[in-house]
Parts: structure tokens; C-alpha cells; sequence
């Protein structure tokens, strides 16, 4: 019998992209993808409750003589170092926890992200504890705690940026090619190589879409506002057609659709959510496109929710109509929500009512001087080219960080490979790594980012989230090479916003951290909302004076925003806004003035290193700064070396504070080894 060499012959893969616009948007180009286990055994859930009862601990080798820990070692023999790293992580969090906002929902500690809640997120042992802390006032069931806690093992984070590297040819279809950015078109050629495409044309012919963007995109007063948005949908229902109405958010849906504008004819308006069950969606997407029907939706169904109209009067009176109440951050998002209408060569129109004050975002701080200059034919280019102009800043600081993302890539595929080919001395090495515990020895500085996270903040955020991996790291180097332990600091990022914003949302608090992925995590979910002139600075002194009281000091406070603190007067009459029976509820029960916090914190020798965004917050900020001996510079965010200042401000601070009497001279070798050097011919 002849013998037959078999050749193994590995195929090519082929990644196939649907609606590039949608690879490039920040959760996925520069998103990570984090992989982790939550290892659970009721020797773990001893040693948990040891910590908790004890929470006078603070030492490892404390730790170790316990009997808990002592039956763990026996049961993970080979993994206790993963126990060791965790153990410091569990006795920091013991410390901050309570600074974690969440909610407990269903017998379940849940955090609110965006518009929805969060069931199935863990943050760190801040998570952990929150249970063991709710289970004692009674509010978590011993079973839910038993079932939700463990011990959690970071087994590697990968870039999504990187993902299509793996694959060797790349092909897809969109419907948003021509709407790309111009950065975002170079990253398709000169990080993909991806040189060719086709544009081909429609089937249906020309599109008869109503559409000028001169006459019909209009900016009015919180006044006005759900008043047009009303005559808009009477307009068209009263003519036999369609309307589908895009919110931004499902808070502002929900606001105008419990309005009085809204009362008379509430009865025969539907909505479409995240939160609406996929069943009663689908019979609301039937019934959208129907003479005389207004729908309400949120922006997640501006993209991919096919609304066919065949009902042939309808289409007779104009076809369906798309009212978009929010300016898209990207043009392909408008496009795409622009689309819902007038399909497959149907009649269709579309317009845009804006928020003038929701403008703040691409129009800056002092968007209320502008927008009268700018309403009418010219609003809509002058709002584009500040989209276009706020786009390239990010892109410039996203490369920051998918730079420091491509190394984290590659050192957990080492990871996956290593185990799939059983090789545990790697493995080990890098479990360690990615799980090295808190320093939780006393005297590491501890520095407060307290960043404004109002209406146009947008680039500082994205900014942060971007760069937040890249400050440790050159700040760890930096302190190695002066012989000092690279985790010699811990950060906590704070934001806060004003008073039209409810309680959860004025400001919002990371744990104290000494992993930057964590925080990184962490403002990943904080969105730009709220503010409208002055802002709640005090609530963020407020929170910093907290954090001073407690048995770990502050070392430091880094404002960021580009406005001014509320004066006396302003807090008065925005907490007005809710009402101060509203607040009473809250933990901002008491009315709090920056003024009295700034005088805490200067008795503590507290220093507030303060950057402003804007003019406008330039006086207010210098005073800051001025009167804690901290400093002051202004910080040009929204430029394509934004994100590098933004990175070198914050070290630069981080170093001083954490290398101790070294701190100027690790100051210079940071700027030695990292910060570019400016030469004028």
C-alpha cells in the first residue's frame, strides 16, 4: 500500500468588517478586552470573612498567621503568590471602598453605566467589600454574598486595535465610507494597509430624501425646546405621515415623553429603548412607519433597525420623517440615523431641533456668547467643523494610548500561548505581573484627579482614558530608575458636574488606585453630561476634604476643567433646579461653598495643582492654585498634543509628590527622557 504524506495547510483567515465607522469608534478602536477568572472555594470565602471582621489589618504578614490563610496555602499550594498579590489588593480596598457608588438591585451590588445598569460588572474588591458591608446592614442576603464574592485572577488584556493584525487579508461592507474623518481614513490605510474600495451606487436610484441643512437645522432655549419638538410631531402626524424622534439620551426621552408638551397626545406615542423588551420592540418597529404614528427612540436604534414603510398614503404625504434632537460627535452616526428615512428610494425627510446648551461640547464653555452669532444657515457648518476639529484631537490622543495597549496585547498573547503549551514558568511570571497587589505600605503619595465631566468635556475624558496607562508607566520608570518602588502612588479619579445633574452624577468616584487599567476602566463609563456655566468645583473640594479625613491622607488634588467654581449665589439657585427638599435626600444634604473646602484642605497643607481648559476658568483657577501653593497652567486639550500635556502635567505632579526630596530631580528626568523639546528658528 502506497503511504500518503499528508501536508497540513493552514487557510488564510479573512476578517470581514461590518460598518467600519463602528471598528473605529472609541469602544473598539482603543478598546480593550479584559479576561479574568473569579477563582471560588469556601476556604476563599473564610478568608474573606477574616478580613472583614479584622479590618484593622494592614500588613501581609499579618495576614499570613491566620488560619484562613493558612487553609488556603494548603489548598492552592502552587498558587498562593496569586493569594499573597490579592491579600494587598483586598486590605486597600478595606480603605476606599465606601467611596464606590453602586446600588444594590435584586439582591445584587449593580453600578449605573450611562443609561442602563450594570448587573454583571466587578470593580476590583471595592465590589467585594460593598457586599460584605450591605450583608451587614442587612440589604444582601447571605447567599448573594456567598455567590458573588471569590478571589479575582487578570488573566491578560487585549487591544481590539490590534485584533485584525491576526488575520491576513481585511474586507467588509459600510454604508458610512464617505462620512469617514480624515484621521479616521489614515488609520485605515496606514495601520491596516487597506488601499483599496469600491463605492457602489444605489439600486433604488437616487435618494428623495427633504433634507437642507441651511434651513433645517436649528438650535433653541430649554424653553423652546420640547415645545418645537411637539409642533414638529404635530405637523407631521396631522399630515398622514411618520415620525421617528432620535434622542441622545434615555433620560431626555423619557423627560419630554412624561412632559406636559407631550400630556395631550402621550397616549399615542411609543418609545423604543434599550430597556423595552425585544418583543414589544419589534411590534413598535412594525407600527413605526404608519400614517399618523410618532415614535420615540434613543440613538442605539439610529443604526441597523430597518423601519419599512408600505403603507402607500404615508409615502403619497412625503413618507416618513426622522427628527434628530442631539448633534452626533460623528458624522456617520448622523448619517446613519439620517437613513431610518426614506429608504430603498422612498420620500423621506429629516431635520435637526438642538439643545442650545447641549452645544457646550463642541462649542466650548462660552457656548451661550456663540450661539448667537451662529444660529441660522451658518449653525450647521459651524457645528461640523468644531465636530471635525474635536475628532482629530482624539484621534491624536488615542495613539497614546493604543501605543501603550499594543504592548499589553502582545504580552498577554505570550500569556495565551504559554498555556496552551503548558509552559507554567511563564504562565506564573505573568500572572504575577498582571496581578501584582496594591502597595499598601503607609506614606505612598496618594493624588486626586478631580476632572470636570460636564457638557464639553468630551476631549479631556477621552483624553484621560487614553493616556491614564501611559502616565504610570513612564512615572513607574522614572521612580526605578531613581531607586525608588515604581508603585511608590496611588491615584483616584473623581469628576464631578453641576447641579442639574442628579445626585449620582454630580460627582462620580474611582477607587484609589495603583493600576492604571482600573482606572482606566473607570472613566471609560464616564460620559460628558450637564453644567451650564459655573460648575460644582465645591463638590469636588467637598470630596477631596472627605478623602483627607480618612486614615490614609491625601498628598495632592489635580483640577482640570474650563470653568469656575459655583459662587454662593450659583449653588443657591441651581440646587434650586431640584429642589432642596431633593437634596436633603442626599449626600449632599448641607449646601457646600469652594471657598470653605479650598480653607480645609490649604490647613492641611494640601496643594491643588490647577489647569483650565478656557479663559473663563483662568481667574478662578489661579486663585485655586495661588492659595494652596499648588500650580497653575493652562491646558490646550482639544489640540493634537493635548493628550501629551495632559500626560506630562499629570506625571510631572505624580513624581514630585511620590519620589519625596528626589521629587524635582525626578521632575527633570522625566522631562529629559519623555517630554519634546520645542526648537524656533
Amino acid at each position: 500500500m502506497d503511504v500518503i504524506h499528508m501536508t497540513a495547510c493552514i487557510r488564510p483567515k479573512v476578517l470581514l468588517i461590518d460598518e467600519v465607522d463602528v471598528f473605529l469608534s472609541e469602544k473598539y478602536y482603543g478598546g480593550m478586552y479584559t479576561s479574568a477568572v473569579y477563582l471560588k472555594d469556601s476556604s476563599i470565602n473564610t478568608l474573606l470573612d477574616t478580613l472583614w471582621k479584622n479590618r484593622n489589618l494592614r500588613a501581609l504578614n499579618a495576614v499570613k498567621v491566620t488560619p484562613a490563610y493558612q487553609a488556603c496555602a494548603t489548598r492552592f499550594s502552587n498558587w498562593i503568590f496569586l493569594f499573597d498579590e490579592a491579600i494587598k489588593d483586598m486590605l486597600a480596598a478595606l480603605q476606599s471602598f465606601q467611596s464606590s457608588t453602586y446600588i444594590i438591585q435584586n439582591d445584587k451590588i449593580v453600578y449605573v453605566e450611562g443609561e442602563s445598569i450594570a448587573e454583571n460588572v466587578v470593580r476590583g474588591y471595592d465590589t467585594i467589600w460593598a457586599y460584605y458591608f450591605e450583608n451587614e446592614k442587612g440589604f444582601i442576603s447571605q447567599s448573594s454574598l456567598e455567590t458573588n464574592v471569590g478571589i479575582i485572577i487578570n488573566c491578560g488584556t487585549f487591544s481590539y486595535a490590534e485584533m485584525p493584525h491576526e488575520f491576513a487579508y481585511i474586507t467588509g461592507v459600510t454604508g458610512t465610507l464617505k462620512t469617514l474623518a480624515e484621521p479616521e481614513k489614515n488609520i485605515l490605510q496606514k495601520v491596516y494597509e487597506i488601499h483599496k474600495n469600491t463605492y457602489m451606487p444605489s439600486v433604488f436610484g437616487k435618494s428623495n430624501r427633504n433634507y437642507n441643512p441651511t434651513n433645517d437645522v436649528e438650535a433653541v432655549n430649554k424653553s423652546e425646546y420640547f415645545m418645537r419638538i411637539r409642533g414638529e410631531i404635530d405637523a407631521i402626524c396631522n399630515a398622514q405621515r411618520a415620525i421617528f424622534v432620535f434622542f441622545e439620551l434615555e433620560e431626555k426621552l423619557m423627560s419630554f415623553y412624561n412632559s406636559s408638551e407631550l400630556s395631550s397626545i402621550k397616549q399615542n406615542v411609543q418609545i423604543i429603548t434599550e430597556k423595552v423588551s425585544t418583543k414589544e420592540r419589534e411590534l413598535c418597529i412594525k407600527r413605526a412607519a404608519t400614517g399618523g404614528k410618532a415614535t420615540l427612540l434613543t440613538r442605539t436604534f439610529g443604526r441597523g433597525t430597518d423601519f419599512i414603510c408600505r403603507n402607500r398614503q404615508v409615502l403619497a404625504n412625503g413618507g416618513i420623517h426622522v427628527l434628530q434632537t442631539f448633534f452626533s460627535e460623528e458624522l456617520s452616526e448622523e448619517y446613519q440615523i439620517m437613513g431610518r428615512g426614506a429608504r430603498q428610494g422612498d420620500r423621506g425627510s429629516y431635520r435637526m431641533i438642538l439643545l442650545d446648551c447641549d452645544l457646550e461640547r463642541f462649542l466650548g464653555a462660552d457656548w451661550d456668547k456663540k450661539i448667537s452669532k451662529i444660529t441660522g444657515s451658518t449653525l450647521y457648518d459651524t457645528l461640523n467643523k468644531a465636530r471635525n476639529a474635536l475628532y482629530e484631537s482624539k484621534c491624536a490622543a488615542k495613539e497614546v494610548g493604543i501605543e501603550q495597549c499594543r504592548h499589553e496585547h502582545q504580552v498577554s498573547k505570550s500569556f495565551m500561548d504559554a498555556l496552551l503549551e503548558g509552559k507554567m514558568d511563564i504562565v506564573k511570571k505573568v500572572l504575577t505581573e498582571k496581578n501584582r497587589g496594591a502597595n499598601i505600605a503607609s506614606g505612598i503619595s496618594r493624588t486626586l484627579l478631580l476632572m470636570d465631566a460636564t457638557g464639553s468635556m468630551k476631549s479631556l475624558l477621552s483624553a484621560t482614558k487614553d493616556t491614564v496607562c501611559t502616565m504610570f508607566e513612564r512615572a513607574s520608570a522614572v521612580l526605578e530608575e531613581k531607586g525608588i518602588s515604581k508603585d511608590a502612588f496611588s491615584m483616584q479619579f473623581a469628576v464631578y458636574r453641576n447641579y442639574n445633574c442628579r445626585d449620582n452624577k454630580i460627582l462620580e468616584v474611582s477607587p484609589w488606585e495603583t493600576k492604571a487599567s482600573n482606572l482606566r476602566t473607570f472613566i471609560n463609563r464616564i460620559g460628558p453630561e450637564g453644567g451650564k456655566g459655573h460648575e460644582a468645583i465645591e463638590i469636588g473640594l467637598w470630596h477631596a476634604v472627605k478623602e483627607s479625613e480618612r486614615q490614609d491622607e491625601i498628598s495632592q488634588v489635580i483640577l482640570i476643567g474650563d470653568a469656575p467654581a459655583n459662587t454662593k449665589t450659583n449653588v443657591a439657585k441651581n440646587r434650586a433646579q431640584f429642589g432642596e427638599a431633593y437634596w436633603k435626600q442626599s449626600r449632599f444634604a448641607t449646601p457646600t461653598y469652594y471657598e470653605d473646602e479650598l480653607e480645609k484642605l490649604k490647613t492641611k497643607n494640601i496643594p491643588i495643582h490647577a489647569f483650565y481648559l478656557t479663559d473663563y476658568a483662568k481667574d478662578n483657577f489661579q486663585k485655586i492654585a495661588k492659595e494652596t501653593k499648588g500650580r497653575c497652567e493652562w491646558l490646550d486639550i482639544s489640540s493634537t498634543t493635548g493628550a501629551e500635556s495632559l500626560t506630562n502635567f499629570v506625571t510631572e505632579e505624580v513624581l514630585r509628590k511620590s519620589a519625596g526630596d528626589q521629587g524635582d530631580a525626578a521632575v527633570e528626568l522625566y522631562k529629559a527622557k519623555y517630554v519634546k523639546k520645542m526648537f524656533i528658528s
